[in-house]
């Protein structure tokens, strides 16, 4: 049996031997073709007519190639670089579409990416469709000559000027309140916004014993004045009434809360929020943003300017018949790294969809979430929270070094990592929800001469 079918496989291997040898003896054509006009040579180059056709031909023509896009409806931002359409995005009209659930955007790139000038085009691009821009601390400036040139306002705060800003400000009150509604809300927004700027300054959680102290002197300091502001319930809270404070323990469980926000009227924070707020707060108009460029350099007092007017803007924020309005966020790193102003931040996210709000939160690399508390903290789960409500993820060029975290982050695969240390100036990859695309972002020469962050290293030296 074995010596059958080795003889069968012998004869086999001879048959196939025989055809190869027959396939390359036989000759169907000559090398260069037929000889003479059969063999369609011309002395010259083949020359075929350029052909133009529509994308919806080509697309068809040619399917499965690159993304069909998020549509027409939206906000122009420049050249999808694998389909070679317009691009255009608008958090409201995607959301009303069903193609994202949750409108928070984020932005990172390294500097001089492009990220800023991407960012102000985004928000001032929506402004003729009827949203609002809010910028509740710029720590560079760089909003400021925009929120001019749209309409709107920037507030400049910083020591040596004239700006106030009272923290126990009623603020703007939305139509549809009741009155009983409208003192609860302001109640509550006061005795929250004291304890966040006591807890920033105290670098810890208040105790109960503090938080007391500061409800008893709230309440009496509204009570007998028209205006309430900082210095009166500091000094409520270091000197209680008798009838609040009959054996004098009250002031010694306040004395610490009570020191802390002494620094703020009287310290080295003072000048600020020690009197009557000298300016508005007007939801109508295009845009406002918070310049802290004269503070940049204490960290402490951004984050308290930052806790005063995100509460200033928040009754504005959350008037469900306020439009739909952008929310700004520059400089993150800066602003998560504070408990009580990360706990706010997280609340306005969560909320965004409730009240048509898309925030915008910028940084520079996703690994900036890592200064963020303490593994496995509260601070570190929050920080990550707005990334994971955050359904448009925009990065701009990253370094090789930082790719992998990135990628492990966002999920991004083998070719989006490959492709982030690669990216030019104003390109970036968009990540909206689950689909991808690159995109060279296109300005005006107005924006580009407005937008321009880099004046002061490309100026020629005035001597």
């Amino acid at each position: 049996m074995t010596e059958g079918r080795r003889l069968q496989r012998e004869d086999d291997r001879a048959a196939i031997e025989a055809a190869k040898r027959d396939a390359k003896s036989a000759v169907y054509l000559p090398p260069f073709g037929e000889p003479g006009p059969a063999q369609l040579w011309t002395p010259g180059k083949l020359r075929l007519p350029q052909h133009q056709d529509t994308t919806a031909t080509l697309g068809g023509a040619y399917p499965f190639l690159a993304e069909g896009g998020l549509g027409a409806d939206g906000v122009f931002i420049g050249q999808d670089l694998f389909g070679g359409a317009s691009f255009v995005y608008d958090p409201w009209v995607l959301y009303a579409a069903g193609v994202i659930t949750a409108p928070n955007v984020v932005l990172a790139g390294i500097v001089g990416s492009g990220k800023s000038s991407l960012a102000k085009s985004l928000y001032t691009r929506s402004i003729p469709f009827g949203r609002r821009v809010y910028v509740p601390g710029d720590p560079k400036g760089e909003h400021t000559a925009v929120a001019e040139a749209v309409g709107g306002k920037a507030i400049q705060l910083g020591h040596g000027r004239s700006t106030r800003l009272n923290p126990l400000d009623e603020g703007y009150r939305p139509a549809h309140l009741t009155d009983a509604e409208w003192y609860a809300q302001v109640a509550s927004r006061r005795r929250d916004l004291i304890g966040a700027l006591a807890e920033t300054v105290l670098d810890r959680p208040m105790t109960p014993l503090e938080h007391t102290t500061i409800d008893l002197a709230l309440a009496r300091t509204v009570a007998s004045a028209a205006v309430p502001i900082l210095p009166m319930v500091v000094d409520r809270i270091l000197a209680p009434d008798r009838v609040d404070d009959p054996d004098g323990r009250l002031a010694e469980d306040g004395r610490q809360v009570g020191h802390a926000l002494r620094r703020l009227v009287a310290g080295d924070l003072a000048g600020l929020f020690d009197g009557p707020s000298t300016i508005r707060f007007d939801p109508t108009l295009p845009m406002i943003s918070l310049d802290l460029s004269a503070v940049a350099d204490n960290s402490t007092l951004i984050s308290v300017l930052m806790t005063c007017s995100s509460a200033w803007m928040e009754s504005a924020l959350l008037d469900p018949d306020g439009g739909q309005r952008w929310v700004v966020y520059d400089e993150a790193w800066r602003l998560m790294s504070h408990p009580a102003l990360l706990r706010r931040m997280d609340a306005q996210w969560r909320l965004a969809r409730h009240y048509g709000i898309a925030n915008l939160l910028i940084f520079h690399k996703l690994t900036d979430l890592d200064n963020v508390g303490d593994h496995g903290s509260a601070m570190r789960s929050l920080a990550s929270s707005l990334l994971a409500n955050a359904e448009t993820r925009i990065i701009y060029r990253q370094e090789s070094d930082q790719t992998t975290s990135t990628a492990e982050t966002l999920g991004l695969t083998g070719t989006e990592k490959k492709l982030l240390p690669t990216l030019s100036t104003g390109q970036g990859l968009w990540r909206i929800k689950d689909r991808s695309f690159v995109v060279q972002h296109q300005l005006h020469p107005a924006e580009l001469a407005l937008f321009d962050t880099t004046t002061r290293m490309t100026q020629k030296d005035p001597r």
